[in-house]
């Protein structure tokens, strides 16, 4: 079994019997200081790093090149995979960070009964994260609505378009399937089910995954399983809930009585996973819009790319260097760009007399 998946597995666990017995003491601390440094520590973090690779340097074009570069006027260049304009590379970004593009075209390489090579695209794995990230991206906006007052439109519009089986049958007074299912909420726990699975299961991923790999995934599952608990299956007061979070977000904190003791463990996932997003692989969220690969144009062939952090130094160029060596590598049989002027000739003893 693999160490790394039980020792995450285990580090959850911990933290929600943790949230579960400090929140009937110390309900303050995990209702309103730990997410204060939760939000402060995700804040300071994603700064540090986002500068940290924006004063990076990148003194040479390192463009991922997918497709011909621009060239002659007669050969058809890519202008997305291999961009050497400004909107192409634009194109090229907002490809990567809204579809996955190069996820999309990631191959996968195993070796058949044959002894032949075969390449297939790993659309499972494409499916699986663009779900996981767009389920995830809609679950955070939904939950907006417990910060503001009123809720605006656009996220009551956002709820109605994710929600379905809102269905009420006016005779004999039956409501069916109220209140209405999340389907961002399903699919956000399937898809981090798949991607957990794909990494138990297929060999060569699980053997390149550590706890760093798993644990952000266990903490995200746990945060939409008790998230899918308090909704459907225990009873929690959203008044208070909202009071509470109102109170964070104006800087009112208060401690409604009567919060289940699974809201402060889902609120805790959430804490923990704010406060380790700086410090983990999750922060290619940022990295992506910083990445050299991605954001230069590939127009080495039009323009020369010289490193702005060269420093003057003394250089012996090859010209010097031949005329410094020029006899000895013409007796070693070396060649030259430049053959040694001849020698005049010594005059004879007669020529001397003469």
């Amino acid at each position: 079994m693999n160490k790394f998946y039980m020792s995450s597995l285990l580090a959850v666990f911990v933290l929600a019997l943790i949230a579960w017995v400090g929140s009937l003491g110390l309900p303050w601390l995990f209702g309103i200081v730990l997410p204060y440094l939760a939000v402060l520590v995700f804040m300071v973090g994603v700064a540090r790093r986002m500068m940290g690779w924006a004063r990076s340097a990148v003194p040479f074009a390192i463009p991922t090149t997918c497709g011909q570069q621009k060239s002659l006027d007669w050969i058809k260049p890519a202008r997305i995979d291999n961009p050497s304009t400004k909107f192409g590379v634009f194109i090229r970004m907002a490809l990567e960070i809204l579809t996955f593009r190069s996820l999309f075209r990631n191959t996968r390489m195993k070796l058949t009964h044959e002894g032949r090579f075969s390449y297939n695209l790993e659309i499972f794995l494409w499916v699986g994260a663009l779900a996981f990230h767009y389920a995830f991206l809609v679950t955070v906006l939904r939950h907006f609505r417990f910060f503001l007052e009123p809720v605006p439109w656009c996220l009551q519009m956002l709820e109605s378009v994710d929600s379905f089986f809102r269905v009420e049958i006016s005779y004999d007074v039956i409501q069916f399937g109220l209140p209405g299912i999340y389907l961002s909420g399903l699919v956000l726990l399937a898809a981090v089910t798949y991607l957990f699975l794909r990494r138990l299961f297929i060999s060569k991923v699980k053997y390149i995954s550590l706890a760093s790999d798993y644990f952000p995934l266990f903490l995200i599952m746990g945060i939409a399983f008790t998230g899918i608990l308090m909704r459907y299956f225990t009873k929690v007061d959203i008044a208070n809930i909202k009071e509470l979070t109102m109170g964070l977000v104006t800087f009112h904190p208060t401690i409604p009585e009567g919060i289940s003791p699974l809201f402060y463990i889902h609120l805790f996932f959430v804490s923990v996973l704010l406060a380790y997003f700086p410090f983990s692989k999750l922060m290619h969220m940022g990295g992506v819009f910083l990445s050299p690969t991605r954001n230069m144009t590939t127009n080495t062939r039009e323009v020369r790319h010289v490193n702005p952090w060269n420093y003057p130094v003394k250089v012996h160029t090859y010209e010097a260097y031949e005329n410094e060596f020029r006899e000895k590598m013409v007796e070693a049989g070396l060649p030259v760009d430049k053959m040694p002027e001849p020698t005049p000739e010594e005059p004879t003893a007669e020529e001397e007399k003469e």
